[in-house]
């Protein structure tokens, strides 16, 4: 067990399909590489795409961890993880989404507290709309990446949510614009994002990281920053993902917005 806490990385964003699911895994390889031991968990139970993206067999999952404790058979958080490889692990979503309605958000803090010595870094992968397991794993999370694209609705959604989040005052996320989702989208510079969501832009994922077969690295279960191939295609963009990455753990070192008109 480790004697100092995990960072909590929380992803989330206003509208599915933005790139929730494959940014979580991309910081999971980049601090693999910083060789610290990461835990993915995947609070998105209604449909959570983690173990199914990078080919984790699953035995058990969240559903069996929170029934368990539910009924006072719980031992120890290990016996519900899979692995990836040496330094990143999976916490699955419930394999049937109708377990995702047993899983209250008190058992997402129990589960949480439960792996926070045995990381160093563990990124939540959240579901797209404010429900109390959301909420608990932002509450809980150090740092959270709200992910924005060129979607006019997701835009919008999020300019609602920035206001929330305002009101609410939380101030630990960073705005993450990406870019290299539906690139054909590009009617919106990144100046104009700033102006529909009503707030600066931390960070850009550029047009430039698109890859094009990207699928056939999902079928493979591969994360992208892991494999030397896209690493050598794209050095510019992981290097930048990797200061997102040193920023999320490291308060003392922010990320700057990469470019001021997009």
């Amino acid at each position: 067990m480790k004697s100092k806490a995990a960072k909590i990385i929380s992803i989330f964003s206003c509208k599915g399909g933005v790139g929730k699911t494959t940014t979580a895994i991309n910081l999971a390889g980049i601090y693999s590489l910083m060789d610290k031991k990461v835990l993915i968990m995947d609070l998105d139970l209604n449909s959570g795409g983690v173990a199914l993206s990078l080919n984790v067999s699953v035995d058990k999952t969240i559903f069996n961890a929170v029934d368990d404790i539910s009924n006072n058979r719980f031992e120890d958080i290990s016996n519900y993880i899979s692995k990836y490889n040496d330094k990143i692990d999976v916490l699955p979503a419930p394999k049937d989404p109708r377990n995702a309605l047993k899983i209250d958000s008190k058992y997402a803090n129990l589960i949480i507290t439960s792996c926070i010595y045995k990381y160093d870094v563990i990124i939540i992968d959240t579901a797209h709309n404010l429900n109390p397991i959301t909420l608990s794993a932002l509450d809980k999370s150090d740092s959270t990446v709200f992910l924005v694209t060129n979607d006019p609705v997701d835009l919008k959604n999020s300019r609602s949510m920035i206001a929330i989040f305002e009101d609410t005052e939380k101030d630990n996320y960073k705005v993450v614009f990406n870019s290299s989702k539906d690139t054909g989208k590009d009617y919106f510079s990144l100046f104009d994002v700033k102006n529909i969501i009503k707030h600066n832009v931390d960070y850009t994922i550029d047009r430039s990281f698109y890859i094009k077969d990207i699928d056939k690295y999902v079928m493979e279960g591969e994360i992208l920053t892991l494999n030397k191939k896209i690493r050598s295609q794209k050095k510019n963009d992981i290097i930048k993902l990797t200061k997102l990455a040193t920023a999320l753990i490291d308060p003392k070192s922010p990320v700057k917005e990469e470019s001021k008109n997009g």
